[in-house]
């Protein structure tokens, strides 16, 4: 990962708060799925399904 050079490293002892805000992050469980995503997605699991109960109906 990358250091940012910006910034001072926090000190949870020091009393006074930084000078300014650390960057926001983005993580993909807050992040708002595209329609093409889902739908992509969801075809992976229909694949997916597919190929496990078929399999296992055609050699049943």
């Amino acid at each position: 990962m990358s250091e940012e050079t910006d910034s001072t490293p926090y000190d949870p002892t020091e009393p006074t708060p930084p000078e300014r805000e650390p960057p926001r992050r983005s993580t993909a469980p807050q992040s708002e799925y595209t329609t093409g995503q889902v739908a992509v997605g969801f075809a992976i699991l229909l694949v997916g399904l597919v190929v496990v109960f078929g399999l296992s109906a055609l050699l049943v």
